[in-house]
């Protein structure tokens, strides 16, 4: 797997989507925002992240909008 900042993750055993911050040998920095507007940060194995596809309906909304 192949990511870089900014891309969006989830742990294989589900939960919500985490933003990785950095990436750094076999490890991804990920931050997320709590129920209550926290933010927490954690380190953890690529192993045990998927990468979430991008939502492509929202950009062709958006490029429907502008027309």
């Amino acid at each position: 797997m192949d990511l870089k900042a900014g891309d969006v993750v989830m742990l294989k055993s589900g939960g919500q989507p985490l933003t990785v911050a950095e990436v750094k040998d076999n490890e991804a920095l990920c931050l997320w925002m709590g129920m209550e507007g926290d933010l927490f940060r954690e380190t953890l194995p690529l192993a045990v992240l998927v990468q979430v596809e991008e939502d492509d309906e929202d950009e062709e909304d958006e490029d429907d909008d502008e027309e």
